[in-house]
């Protein structure tokens, strides 16, 4: 009841907002977002698009960019040209060219039709943006920024920068980016600074070593520099240079945390066997046929531990206590290898770790899995003892477990750095392959000694 109660009013507090269209300044457009998102799953798409249709221009832009892929897309294919061309025209550099990419992996015609309709100095900053790979700074930036040169007096920047943020829709300025005559990056000044500045001097006379310390990177430098300056540094903005220094763009912390979201999120269902565009979807086929796939790789490895375990079937059969004992074997080499596992994993995504640091993070992990395994084998070797009265299945049980654990951290650690090494994503395909490694490794540890010991 509670829940419908919200949905309503959040509906109502929209429809308040379409007849007084300057509201949506005091409104973020994830939370515009997140109320059609529901409008479109409660009332179905034509009322959604409908509410689209009644937002001013220079707020939907923002709002398309939050909303989840799929209803996105139906938006795009719904609105009119005239009405998409005013929406990207509102919208910043980097976002604008965002939503055209959009637009051309549904309609290109649309996409051509659209740019069309904008100015050529839009057509020229989208087309310039769309031309640097996804994985690369350029394509992350944005043209709009605020300049000054050092003999430019700091009052007269002050009022260009109203103008700009008035006239032009400027925002999120944090700092004022120092370049030659040429437009080469010098360095950045604070606007917590600049304001305390006497404005009839100018930048050179308060241009200090500090100010010249500024970090930037390269158009072609890789998201994942980009990201790591935003981490190491505590950066709330980062220039963007030619490759010769020239001052072309920014980046803005806003979108590296989305950068980091989407990346994590992918991280996450990339362990889990899950592909994250399927995830997005509603359409219960694909998800089904997605996930499937995965299962029946799963189904793979499940099928050849069983047959090391049909390898020993008369050990089984003449030692039933071996049954009951022989999945803990396997779950605690598969649970140690796991977390083995995702600590690589997670420092290769982050790029904490190299190549040439491999040898020490694999010596770690398997000396830790080895002081676990030495650990628990006492611990699961004594249960065994007391349980079933048989010193010698503690002992095979012991030794089992040290094995299997020593491996699961080896192969734990290992899968992740070869299969990065050969090009491939460790988040992808090491779970599936470290599964094999434990449940093969286990059975046949346990087993195989089981039959050389008891029998």
């Amino acid at each position: 009841m509670q829940q419908e109660f919200n949905y309503q009013t959040q509906k109502e507090m929209l429809e308040s907002l379409i007849k007084n269209p300057k509201e949506f300044e005091h409104r973020h457009p994830s939370e515009i977002a997140r109320i059609l998102k529901e409008i479109y799953y409660q009332e179905g798409k034509e009322s959604y698009i409908n509410y689209l249709r009644k937002i001013p221009e220079e707020h939907l832009g923002e709002i398309l960019l939050e909303l989840p892929e799929d209803i996105k897309d139906e938006a795009l294919e719904e609105l009119s040209v005239t009405k998409l061309a005013d929406v990207v025209e509102e919208l910043d550099s980097d976002d604008a060219a965002d939503l055209i990419q959009d637009i051309a992996e549904l309609d290109s015609q649309k996409e051509q039709e659209i740019l069309s309709n904008l100015d050529d100095e839009d057509v020229q900053d989208i087309k310039h943006l769309q031309q640097y790979d996804e994985d690369v700074a350029g394509s992350l930036m944005q043209t709009e920024l605020f300049s000054a040169k050092l003999d430019e007096k700091i009052g007269d920047s002050i009022e260009r920068l109203k103008h700009l943020k008035n006239d032009v829709g400027l925002d999120n300025i944090h700092v004022v980016f120092l370049v030659d005559e040429f437009g080469f990056l010098i360095g950045y000044m604070p606007l917590e600074d600049v304001i305390t500045f006497d404005f009839s001097k100018r930048y050179r006379d308060y241009l200090q070593e500090q100010y010249k310390r500024v970090k930037f990177a390269k158009a072609t430098d890789s998201i994942d520099s980009v990201v790591k300056y935003f981490e190491d540094y505590d950066l709330v903005v980062l220039p963007i240079t030619d490759i010769d220094g020239k001052l072309i763009g920014r980046i803005t912390s806003d979108d590296v945390y989305d950068i980091i979201e989407e990346r994590a999120t992918e991280q996450i269902y990339k362990m889990a066997g899950v592909d994250d565009e399927s995830e997005d979807e509603r359409d219960v086929k694909i998800i089904t046929k997605k996930r499937a796939i995965w299962l029946g790789v799963n189904l793979l490895t499940a099928i050849a531990a069983s047959a090391v375990i049909g390898l020993f079937d008369a050990t089984i059969e003449s030692y039933v206590a071996l049954a009951v004992l022989m999945p803990i074997v396997a779950s605690m080499g598969g649970n140690a290898g796991t977390q083995t596992l995702t600590v690589m994993v997670r420092q290769l995504a982050l790029q904490e770790i190299n190549w040439s640091e491999a040898k020490q993070a694999v010596a770690r992990e398997i000396i830790v899995s080895l002081l676990n395994g030495l650990i628990f084998a006492i611990i699961m070797g004594l249960i065994a003892y007391f349980w079933f009265h048989d010193y010698k299945l503690g002992v095979v049980m012991g030794i089992a477990m040290v094995i299997n654990l020593l491996f699961a951290g080896f192969f734990g650690a290992i899968i992740p750095l070869l299969l990065r090494r050969m090009g491939i994503d460790p988040a992808v395909a090491s779970s599936v392959l470290l599964t094999t490694v434990t449940d093969v490794v286990g059975f046949f540890a346990f087993l195989g000694l089981a039959k050389l010991i008891l029998l």
